[in-house]
C-alpha cells in the first residue's frame, strides 16, 4: 500500500509546493482553479483504462510476442526498453497532434493555460485507451509487462518535471534531455511551435525526425489552445471535443473537401496486393475448402474492410489512413503468428500490404494531411 501511495503523496507535494513558491515570488501568475481542474481532470476514469493498456499489452506478450528481445541481457533489454518507449511515446504525440480524433483526446492536456507541474496530470479520461496502438510494437518485440510498467514510470515522471515553471535551462543536458525550456515552447498557443518538439524524455527524436524547435517567441504570447475556454467539469472537459469533432466532420462531408490528395500510384499499388489477396481467398475457398471456419470469416472480413479503407483513401479520406493502416498490420499479424500462415505467397502479400500502409500513414506518396481546423489549435 505504501509502494502506491508515496509516489501520489509526492506528486501532490511537489505540484502544490511550486504553486506555493510561484505565488510567495510572483514568479509567474498562479490561477487556483486551473490547478484545481488540472488535479481534478478525471484520474479514476484515466487509470481505470490504464488498467486495460497493461492488460492489452500483458494479452499480447503472453500470446503474439515474437521473443525478439526477451532473451536479451538484462543491461540491453533495459535499454532498449527505455528508448524503445520514448521512441513510441514521440510518434503517439505526434499523430495526436496530426488526426483530429486523436487530437480530441490530446487537446485536454493542451487547453492549460499556465505552464507548472500541475498541468503535467491534465489529462483526458482517454489518454491511456488511445495509448494502446502505439505501444503494442514494444509486447511484439518481447519487452516483458514488468519492464514496460517501470520504464513507463520513468518517463512518465521525467515529463512531469518537464512542466516545472521553476526550472531553468539544463546546459548540456539540453542536447540529451526534453526540459521544461523545450517543453513549454510545445504548449505555446500557435501552431507553429505547438506542433514541434514532441517527444517525451529524450530531445535527441525530435532532431532526428525534424521536429525541433528551440526558442520561444520574441514577441508576447499565451500558452493553451485557440477559441472557448474549456469546462472546469471533468465529464464534459473530456467529451466535448469529441462532440467538436462529430460537428466537424458533419460539416465536412456537407462540403466534401478531401482530407489530403493522393497519389494514383499509392492507391494502385495498394489496389493490386490487394486484388492478389482477395484472388488467393477466392481460390482457398472456392475450390479448397481446408481451413476453419474463423480463419475464413477473418480473412473475407479484414479484406472487405481493406477495399473500403482504400476506396477511401481515393476519396482523400483521413479515417480511411488509419483504418487501411490497422487493417492490413492486424491481417499480418494474426494470420502469420497466430494462425501461423506462412506460405510465401500469403507473407509477401500480407508484408507488403503492411508496409504500404505504414508509407501512407507517414505521407508517402504526396498525401498531405490537414487536421479539422474546426477543432485545431
Amino acid at each position: 500500500m505504501m509502494a502506491i501511495a508515496f509516489p501520489i503523496f509526492l506528486l501532490i507535494i511537489l505540484v502544490l509546493s511550486e504553486m506555493l513558491i510561484l505565488s510567495r515570488t510572483g514568479k509567474e501568475k498562479v490561477d487556483w482553479h486551473d490547478v484545481v481542474f488540472n488535479l481534478n481532470s478525471g484520474h479514476l476514469m484515466l487509470w481505470l483504462f490504464r488498467g486495460l493498456e497493461l492488460a492489452c499489452y500483458g494479452f499480447i506478450v503472453a500470446n503474439f510476442s515474437l521473443n525478439i528481445v526477451s532473451d536479451w541481457p538484462p543491461v540491453w533489454l533495459w535499454l532498449f526498453a527505455i528508448l524503445m518507449w520514448d521512441f513510441c511515446f514521440y510518434w503517439l504525440h505526434r499523430l495526436h497532434h496530426k488526426f483530429a480524433l486523436l487530437w480530441a483526446v490530446h487537446v485536454v492536456h493542451h487547453q492549460g493555460e499556465h505552464f507548472n507541474l500541475s498541468l503535467a496530470v491534465r489529462n483526458s479520461w482517454y489518454s491511456s485507451l488511445a495509448s494502446i496502438p502505439f505501444f503494442i510494437p514494444m509486447a511484439l518485440l518481447g519487452v516483458p509487462l514488468p519492464i514496460f510498467i517501470t520504464v513507463s514510470v520513468l518517463h512518465y515522471s521525467i515529463q512531469l518535471m518537464n512542466h516545472s515553471a521553476l526550472t531553468p535551462r539544463l546546459g548540456f543536458l539540453e542536447y540529451i534531455l526534453v526540459t521544461p525550456a523545450h517543453h513549454r515552447i510545445h504548449h505555446v498557443n500557435d501552431r507553429s511551435y505547438s506542433d514541434s518538439n514532441y517527444a517525451g524524455s529524450f530531445a535527441f527524436f525530435d532532431r532526428l525526425f525534424g521536429t525541433y524547435r528551440p526558442d520561444l517567441p520574441e514577441t508576447d504570447f499565451a500558452y493553451g489552445v485557440k477559441g472557448n475556454k474549456s469546462s472546469q467539469n471533468p465529464f464534459v472537459a473530456s467529451n466535448e471535443p469529441f462532440r467538436n469533432y462529430l460537428q466537424a466532420r458533419r460539416a465536412k462531408k456537407q462540403h466534401k473537401k478531401p482530407d489530403f490528395i493522393s497519389s494514383g500510384f499509392v492507391v494502385l499499388s495498394g489496389a493490386v496486393i490487394l486484388f492478389a489477396l482477395v484472388t488467393g481467398y477466392i481460390w482457398l475457398y472456392g475450390y479448397q475448402i481446408s481451413q476453419s471456419v474463423t480463419e475464413q470469416v477473418l480473412l473475407f472480413l479484414l479484406l472487405a474492410a481493406g477495399s473500403v479503407a482504400l476506396g477511401g483513401i481515393s476519396e482523400g479520406r483521413q479515417w480511411a489512413v488509419v483504418s487501411w493502416f490497422v487493417n492490413t498490420w492486424l491481417m499480418l499479424l494474426s494470420f502469420a503468428i497466430y494462425f501461423q500462415w506462412h506460405h510465401p505467397f500469403w507473407m509477401i502479400c500480407m508484408g507488403l500490404l503492411a508496409l504500404h500502409s505504414t508509407a501512407v500513414m507517414l505521407g508517402w506518396g504526396r498525401c498531405a494531411f490537414v487536421r479539422n481546423e474546426d477543432i485545431s489549435l
